[in-house]
């Protein structure tokens, strides 16, 4: 699939765009210019260790969800209570 990343020369936004044929002008959607400058992907490898990686980075996300929500939630309490 032809997926290329771009960043805006004029705002500095960085996006992915589907780019299905050669001649097709891309615009920044932050900004609407049209001076994109293509940038280097890297390529999608898939190892072990990166998988790991990223289990690890997700399961601390969702801790932190979860204490931010219980954080919330203990505040809405004392709030209902104070009332």
């Amino acid at each position: 699939m032809p997926l290329f990343e771009y960043r805006c020369s004029a705002c500095g936004h960085e996006s992915e765009h589907l780019v299905l044929r050669p001649d097709e002008r891309v615009v920044c959607p932050s900004c609407e210019s049209p001076r994109l400058e293509r940038l280097i992907s890297r390529p999608a490898v898939s190892s072990e260790e990166g998988r790991r990686r990223a289990s690890r980075a997700i399961r601390a996300k969702n801790r932190s969800t979860r204490r931010d929500q219980a954080e919330a939630e203990a505040a809405r309490i004392r709030a209902h209570d104070d009332e």
